[in-house]
């Protein structure tokens, strides 16, 4: 269990996923970070506590960019350190890109042997690296491509947000196991997040919810998205996302 937010074409993107970060500070209280964009160039800060300790103006103020991704960190796979706080950041063939995850991938120990093996070096112990290498290995064109043909190899419990350059995926596993929730900003910006009790916060109204097996496609400066239906859904949401995960107010 752990948070995730992004925030597309919004003014002071790092703030807004500060707040959203901090009304989720439930799902995870082991590490914060935020990654941003601007003008094509992805920063990222990140440490171990929570979001209040992670992060101060000084830092909020410098992580410039109208696009942001940010994680609150529940350690399920991996070490409780610094390094293997989120969102990950790595540049790749087709340049930089920075990911945050929640949810737990079953297969992950087999996977990382097979990428090892192939000449991956792993920098943290998190399920969410087998991702990123994944994606470096593939030879789509596009980002996108990747994406789809690195997720068919994985199995297990996931809602992604992918940042890179110029756009920034949602991605819901088929089974729906995890939430993840789409949203509107005042400014006309988007935000996605794990719990809509994070929309409250920063006055976003509630679209709909992220569908199982489905990839919303956001680009910089503009104001539609794309819906892409990856996998046939098979949805089993967690009830313990209502029972002990999720806040009442979500």
């Amino acid at each position: 269990m752990c948070a995730i937010v992004g925030i597309i074409n919004s003014k002071d993107a790092a703030k807004t996923a500060y707040y959203a970060l901090f009304s989720m500070q439930h799902r995870g209280q082991e590490a914060s970070g935020i990654s941003v964009c601007n003008d094509g160039e992805i920063s990222t800060h990140k440490g171990n506590g929570l979001v209040t300790e992670v992060f101060n103006e000084e830092i909020l103020s410098s992580l410039k960019g109208d696009m942001a991704i940010g994680h609150n960190r529940y350690a399920t796979a991996g070490k409780n350190s610094g390094r293997d706080a989120q969102p990950i950041a790595a540049n790749y063939a087709l340049g930089q890109i920075s990911i945050v995850h929640n949810g737990n991938l079953v297969n992950k120990d087999e996977v990382r042997d097979e990428l090892i093996k192939d000449g991956a070096i792993f920098q943290t112990n998190m399920d969410t690296e087998n991702i990123i290498h994944l994606i470096a290995r593939n030879h789509g064109e596009h980002l996108q491509d990747r994406l789809v043909a690195s997720l068919d190899k994985i199995k297990g419990a996931y809602c992604l947000l992918v940042q890179s350059r110029h756009k920034t995926f949602a991605i819901r596993d088929r089974w729906g196991v995890r939430p993840l929730s789409l949203g509107r900003l005042k400014d006309g910006g988007y935000i996605v997040a794990s719990e809509t009790c994070a929309f409250d916060l920063v006055g976003a109204t509630f679209i709909r919810d992220v569908r199982p097996g489905e990839m919303i496609v956001f680009e910089h400066s503009k104001s539609e998205f794309q819906s892409l239906q990856i996998f046939e859904p098979e949805p089993r949401i967690c009830a313990f996302e209502y029972i002990y995960f999720a806040r009442p107010d979500s």
